[in-house]
């Protein structure tokens, strides 16, 4: 796809900023690898703005769909550009996120150790929201594989695909009540629709948007808007009723999990809006900037925040600090991304 498309900025930059603020959320959650929530009005707080952010991750996967499917290029030249974009950086940043630590005395020399050894195989702890770019990676591996049905299928085969991947949504629900589920059981993880599950059908609903739905503002408003509302107040409401009855954060989470069908709805709900408001606008400088940037904030940010919720932490209510903590590691991110932008061959750093 030739030419910048000036809404994938936005939403770009919408996206990173949603992930920030979720993990603003979590000083208030989590401790450790256990619930931390200090009281009922931390946990409502949480709820609030956590849910209402909960489609940044699929945005992010949409807006690659939406660029790269079908591939049109050749395999080998694809995957060097993926290679250069998103692999380079992050390694560099697993490797910072195993030894920067230690310089500010949150890491042991053993912790350096063991941090380094963990990156033969997976994210160190520093760097928990690394998950995303393996996730990414086995999409953009999996890219060229689909690409030729996309390019032959019709409408109705889209369609087809896409409410098998939508019911396949359901599944986590269906499970926390049912338990093993269509064929699953200790052998065989594999259920029914496990082939049509996870974040491909986020792949294949971007390619579906961009081909057949091209909506006046006034339908992408009212019917993205009650989507998302719908999503976000199910999200919400869920995640805040399991407070008193989660024993792990897995099950306190269980709405707030990617491919359910409320964070389908937020998400395709934000996308088809912000497609249609920004559909013909102009570039906006500033928000181009941020757009390019974005992975390499995205990559930082975890460093940023801890150091900003140090500051910051006990001087407000836990809505404002949220707010502040987000807010403030954006601006900051953004800035120092642009810093290190300037420096010579940065792409190894920023993708």
């Amino acid at each position: 796809m030739k030419g910048r498309i000036v809404f994938l900025d936005y939403l770009r930059v919408m996206a990173c900023f949603m992930v920030i603020m979720v993990h603003s959320c979590e000083f208030f959650f989590i401790d450790g690898s256990e619930i931390g929530i200090r009281s009922m009005s931390d946990g409502f707080w949480v709820s609030v703005i956590d849910s209402a952010f909960r489609c940044s991750v699929p945005l992010f996967v949409m807006i690659s769909g939406y660029l790269l499917v079908p591939v049109d290029t050749p395999v080998r030249k694809f995957f060097s550009r993926r290679l250069m974009r998103v692999v380079v950086p992050f390694v560099i940043w697993s490797v910072l996120y195993a030894t920067l630590p230690y310089l500010w005395g949150d890491m042991s020399g053993d912790d350096v150790v063991a941090s380094m050894l963990r990156l033969a195989y997976n994210f160190n702890d520093a760097a928990g929201h690394f998950w995303f770019v393996y996730m990414i990676i086995g999409v953009y591996l999996f890219m060229p594989v689909i690409s030729p049905w996309i390019q032959k299928v019709s409408r109705r085969g889209q369609e087809f695909y896409l409410t098998l991947w939508g019911l396949s949504t359901l599944f986590p629900y269906i499970r926390e009540a049912c338990g093993d589920i269509y064929g699953e059981c200790y052998w065989n993880e594999f259920n029914i629709l496990w082939y049509f599950s996870g974040f491909m059908g986020y792949i294949v609903l971007a390619n579906y948007v961009r081909r057949y739905v091209d909506w006046s503002v006034r339908r992408s408003l009212l019917t993205g808007g009650v989507l998302y509302v719908a999503g976000y107040i199910f999200t919400a409401m869920v995640w805040y009723g399991r407070i008193p009855m989660a024993a792990t954060l897995q099950q306190l989470e269980l709405s707030w999990r990617f491919c359910t069908p409320n964070v389908v709805m937020m998400s395709f709900g934000v996308f088809v809006i912000v497609q249609s408001l920004y559909r013909n606008a102009r570039e906006n400088v500033a928000v181009s900037c941020i757009s390019r940037l974005s992975y390499g904030v995205y990559l930082m940010h975890i460093l940023v925040l801890g150091a900003v919720y140090r500051l910051l932490e006990g001087m407000m209510p836990t809505l404002w600090t949220i707010l502040c903590v987000g807010v403030l590691t954006f601006v900051v991110c953004v800035v120092i991304a642009r810093m290190l932008e300037w420096l010579p061959r940065s792409r190894y750093l920023l993708g």
